[in-house]
């Protein structure tokens, strides 16, 4: 018998299903991509999804993942959608029924008088095309009121499990609003709690698992540029490692030899916070510069209130400053903020450096972003960081839009 794990112990009295920890969703849908786009959709409430592409894979899943909601995909039709009817109603099914639909039409009113009458708890009928607020009123009984715990889970525990995964949040020119690359940010997909940030498992530097946690980054990360160079060609990305992994030898000679030898392969850019370089100048200057000749470069990170100390060097090997989003988010209502980013905007120029703009939510940040001269802009209001999948399929969009 498996043991209680710690998240579980701690899981809240009140919530969904056996689990009391997060709620889950089946999605039937005979088309795989709407199944993915409708898993995205989910996962932004939280959910953890499981799918499937009809009535003959259903009784599985159901066993398998136990949904408190069992979405029908617009794809469905009547008959179909009766015997899925049937198959939950075999299965003692006592969660609730979403049917989407392209409109409310006698098809869609039979499928959910059948449900009722068999016993099920249908909910209304959402018409396509929907947005993320309807949806989230349409499930709006099963949604968590409270913020998502986190649970405590050792690294190693996640590694072993499989459960580390990339996500990506584009980075895009501050002129033209064209993508330029994306930052990899790492997430846990755990089975019981969705996706877990990185603030309920990350180690501190001293935990001896960090090493093997900052190599599953890099080798990720490298897999995942093979991914979209298939699905939409090449893209820059940039990762974050630990000073005290960018200041091992044998760590970089590892590094280094996972580097694709690929001709699209413009280079890896490795992203370390201010702080950590500015306390390891002299020795972080010198990797870096060893750095850049192996097709690696690194970006400091997290750029504040210590940008004097990176004035005046002899050598600066390094090709981006990111300023920390404390200084860019309310920046046009700010002008001490305003005045840090404009001195970092300049200290980059001086060294023949890029300076990116992090935590733009804003319309008004990010035109006195681009006022003040920023190269590139990243942050919510051209888009959330997002799975590997669903990254490749939304940077076929351009222009970047704006979200706000």
């Amino acid at each position: 018998m498996r043991a209680t794990t710690k998240a579980e112990a701690c899981a809240p009295a009140g919530g969904f299903g056996r689990r009391k920890v997060a709620p889950r969703a089946c999605i039937v849908d005979r088309k795989p991509h709407l199944r993915a786009f409708l898993a995205d959709a989910l996962e932004e409430f939280r959910f953890i999804t499981a799918e499937c592409g009809g009535a003959t894979e259903l009784p599985a899943r159901l066993a398998e993942h136990q949904p408190d909601v069992l979405v029908i995909g617009s794809t469905i039709d009547g008959v179909e959608a009766e015997a899925i009817v049937d198959v939950l109603v075999a299965a003692g099914f006592t969660g609730r029924v979403l049917t989407i639909a392209p409109r409310e039409s006698i098809m869609s009113d039979a499928i959910r008088q059948h449900g009722a009458a068999r016993g099920l708890q249908m909910l209304p009928v959402l018409a396509t095309p929907f947005s993320t607020r309807s949806l989230g009123a349409s499930l709006a009984p099963l949604l968590p009121q409270e913020p998502a715990p986190e649970p405590e889970i050792d690294v190693a525990e996640a590694l072993k499990a499989g459960w580390l995964e990339l996500w990506y949040q584009r980075c895009v020119d501050a002129h033209s609003l064209t993508p330029q690359g994306a930052e990899a940010l790492l997430r846990m997909r755990h089975p019981n709690w969705g996706v877990v940030s990185p603030s309920a498992f990350l180690p501190d530097g001293n935990d001896p698992h960090f090493r093997a946690l900052s190599e599953f980054v890099v080798k990720r990360a490298i897999s995942d540029w093979h991914y979209l160079l298939d699905h939409q060609g090449p893209v820059d990305l940039s990762i974050n490692l630990p000073v005290s992994f960018v200041g091992n030898d044998n760590a970089l000679d590892d590094l280094a030899g996972w580097i694709p030898q690929h001709p699209a392969f413009g280079g890896l850019i490795v992203e370390v916070d201010a702080a950590d370089i500015v306390d390891h100048l002299a020795d972080i200057t010198e990797i870096g510069r060893r750095l850049r000749l192996r097709n690696v470069a690194i970006a400091i990170d997290k750029v504040g209130a210590d940008w004097p100390a990176l004035m005046h060097l002899d050598t600066f090997p390094f090709v981006e400053l990111k300023v920390d989003r404390s200084f860019v988010t309310g920046c046009a209502d700010d002008r001490l903020k305003r005045t840090v980013c404009k001195r970092i905007v300049e200290l980059a120029g001086d060294y023949g450096a890029r300076c990116t703009a992090t935590g733009v939510e804003t319309r008004a940040d990010f035109q006195t972003a681009h006022e003040l001269g920023f190269d590139r802009v990243q942050g919510y209001l051209f888009g959330k960081p997002m799975g590997l999948k669903k990254f490749a399929r939304a940077a076929h969009a351009r222009p970047v839009a704006m979200h706000d």
